[in-house]
């Protein structure tokens, strides 16, 4: 079978067109029609299965009644250990649902289709070949997830994809806004930071980069507002607490691992050391491969930003540079850098599948691999997240999948990053 290994000849392709519409995108849109009608299913036909609901509730019951110390806002299933933006909107969704499950259900269902649209818009700007378009809407768990769970990791990601969606049209500075604000309802997305940061310093000046973070940081002031004037530690500790320990029993992806060990802070560190060695690995030897490596793309940044910053009148009132960057590079950078950062998280709850699912088809068509053996990879990753409870052997068997995918990735064509400048290197 022929390999199909890069999205490279098919960029310089017109589309194939029928009636005057592309292919994909009208696939795209009998895709979402389905969608809508087998969410309508899905809502009034499967039972829907009560986890968070009732500690959402509670834990808004506690907000929209005056209570501004996180210590205090708890629910039936411990405290609250999101951001701000996560009680903002769950207030939102109780205003509008009454706190009733059905129309939650109703809600959730609405921004699945939303969710999936921008998604789909993501996939044509990165043309990656219609038909697999379906894959997008094969998992039983994904659907599970955003209707009959109504967890805010839906939300997160939707406001994730969104914003990348923004990344592709080069609006770095709203894109950044809509990321803040996906990281104030769940921090996970924070997986998407060290990518995003790297995409900023090959697209932005210095100027440029602080002007996108200050708006980013802003958000985070701004939602978080009521609690730091009046629990600052409490809300920080609470909300950001980047050390906390899974139930073993609820892992995903590291069943297999002894429990005393899977708790350790030791696992945990060297996870880390792993997450950031890959991402530097990545970054030096294939995203910055055009501008001969991670540490000479620091140096010309460091250099810019010295040199004008000697001239105060000169930053700050010369025009920030902005470098187009290919949408596939965008893609490439954002969801590779995500899937690092799930191949190294200490614990994957059910839930957690959303936080990368919808980048496994174009993650698998980048890689050089058979399209069979791109859908056999595919098959294996759902047939795991479906197995309840996890066990050892499918919890080794996911993280076999996800390392064979890295390594797909790995040796995968290099992309060139610049639009409208041609590449000094080799991929």
């Amino acid at each position: 079978m022929a390999k199909d290994t890069s999205f490279g000849k098919r960029s310089s392709e017109k589309p194939q067109k029928v009636d005057g519409i592309s292919k994909s995108v009208a696939f795209a849109s009998v895709l979402l029609v389905a969608e809508a009608l087998l969410v309508s299913l899905i809502i009034y036909f499967v039972p829907y299965t009560k986890i968070d609901w009732d500690a959402y509730m509670s834990q808004v019951t506690g907000f929209l009644d005056g209570e501004r110390d996180y210590m205090n806002l708890k629910g039936d299933t411990g405290p609250l250990v999101y951001p701000a933006g996560f009680l903002y909107v769950y207030s939102a969704i109780k205003f509008v649902t009454a706190g009733q499950v059905f129309p939650a259900q109703i809600l959730f269902g609405a921004l699945y289709i939303v969710n999936l649209a921008v998604v789909l818009l993501i996939y044509q700007k990165t043309e990656l070949p219609w038909w697999t378009l379906v894959l997008l809407c094969l998992s039983k768990r994904v659907h599970s997830i955003f209707m009959l769970r109504l967890f805010n990791d839906c939300v997160a990601m939707a406001l994730l994809h969104a914003a990348l969606a923004l990344l592709l049209y080069q609006k770095w500075h709203s894109a950044l806004i809509v990321f803040s604000a996906a990281v104030s309802v769940k921090m996970n997305v924070l997986l998407f930071a060290p990518p995003l940061l790297l995409l900023m310093l090959k697209a932005l000046s210095i100027k440029g980069i602080l002007s996108t973070l200050s708006c980013a940081a802003l958000i985070q002031v701004l939602l978080g507002l009521p609690f730091l004037l009046s629990h600052p530690m409490s809300y920080i500790s609470r909300a950001f607490n980047l050390g906390r320990v899974f139930i073993h029993f609820w892992s995903v992806n590291f069943k297999f691992v002894p429990e005393d060990i899977f708790t350790s802070k030791e696992f945990a560190c060297s996870l880390l050391v792993i997450h950031l060695t890959l991402l530097l690995v990545f970054s030096h030897f294939k995203w910055c491969k055009n501008e001969g490596g991670l540490l000479n793309l620091m140096r010309s940044r460091v250099h810019d930003a010295t040199s004008k910053l000697s001239n105060i009148h000169q930053f700050t009132s010369c025009k920030p540079r902005v470098h187009i960057l290919h949408k596939q590079h965008i893609a490439t950078v954002m969801f590779v850098g995500n899937f690092i950062g799930i191949i190294c998280a200490r614990s994957l709850h059910y839930q957690f599948y959303s936080w990368y699912f919808f980048s496994l088809p174009y993650l698998l068509w980048k890689t050089p691999f058979p399209t069979i053996i791109r859908m056999l990879l595919f098959a294996g990753v759902e047939l795991c997240w479906n197995v309840y409870p996890s066990s050892s052997c499918s919890s080794l068997l996911l993280l076999f999948i996800h390392i064979i995918i890295l390594w797909g990735l790995w040796i995968s064509p290099i992309e060139h990053p610049y639009v409208g400048e041609e590449s000094h290197s080799k991929g």
